[in-house]
């Protein structure tokens, strides 16, 4: 029933892109309340997957490959619903959509499998942490998707082609916007979980050297950006180029540990 469940979140998220398309196909606008709607029904489906999963094995999906990947999906998904209710516009589900259908559907192939949970407050530390940092993880993908979206729109209107990007993206002070506060976001949440691993590890005397430089490098990644834009005046485009290249990396890097490290059945 929980792979249904993920399979009809997976679909919807596909959908939302789908629809979110539209104006690519033929000169109309997106129907930004039917694509908000198909987003929307997807978290709902998705957030009643994992709470189906949750009180089937008694235990968090934050521990384990499957159930971390799932996640992530919705946090990303939830995310970016947030923005799209806020903006009143749907252009971001184009790339976020589908950058949140991925994790869960490698979440639904390889199997919802729990990991071992640590017990009471060390369990609760163990869980903000991991919420935390996916929190700042969506954001991060959010600023760079935004970013993303910039750099195609803004290459565009160089040299004046005003088709179908043009009129579909939102204006480009709209995505600067979102790379702005979508990085703020993602470093407050990533600073917070990066201080409680950091905690963690030293009350408990465990280390996952791995887990420590793939988060420690996305934080670095989302720092950049924020700090750069918060205290360097950073520009518009030179935001945009640093949140695409710095996630790709982050992607990248976790791609590198995932083939090198031995840790089957989990997220790092």
């Amino acid at each position: 029933m929980t792979a249904i469940a993920h399979f009809v979140a997976i679909s919807l998220y596909v959908g939302a892109a789908a629809l979110a398309a539209t104006p690519f196909a033929r000169p109309v606008g997106a129907p930004v309340r039917g694509v908000i709607s198909v987003l929307a029904l997807g978290v709902a489906v998705h957030a009643c997957a994992l709470i189906a999963f949750a009180r089937s094995v008694g235990a968090v999906p934050l521990t384990g490959l499957g159930p971390s990947l799932s996640f992530a999906g919705f946090v990303l998904a939830a995310a970016l619903l947030v923005v799209e209710l806020l903006a009143r516009e749907v252009s971001l589900t184009l790339v976020a959509a589908p950058l949140a259908a991925l994790p869960t559907t490698f979440a639904n192939i390889i199997g919802l499998q729990p990991g071992r949970e640590p017990p009471g407050v060390k369990g609760l530390w163990l869980f903000a942490h991991i919420a935390l940092s996916f929190i700042g993880i969506a954001a991060f993908a959010t600023a760079a998707a935004a970013g993303t979206m910039y750099l195609i729109e803004r290459r565009e209107l160089k040299s004046r082609r005003f088709g179908a990007i043009f009129q579909f993206f939102p204006p480009l002070a709209t995505l600067d916007r979102v790379n702005h506060l979508a990085a703020i976001i993602g470093w407050l949440g990533l600073t917070l979980g990066i201080v409680l691993a950091g905690a963690y590890s030293i009350t408990y005397r465990e280390m996952n050297v791995p887990q420590i430089m793939w988060g420690s490098g996305a934080w670095l990644g989302v720092s950049g950006v924020a700090l750069g834009r918060v205290l360097g005046g950073w520009q518009a485009r030179r935001a945009a180029v640093y949140s695409s290249v710095t996630f790709a990396a982050v992607l990248v890097l976790y791609v590198a540990f995932r083939m090198a490290g031995p840790g089957a059945g989990k997220f790092l």
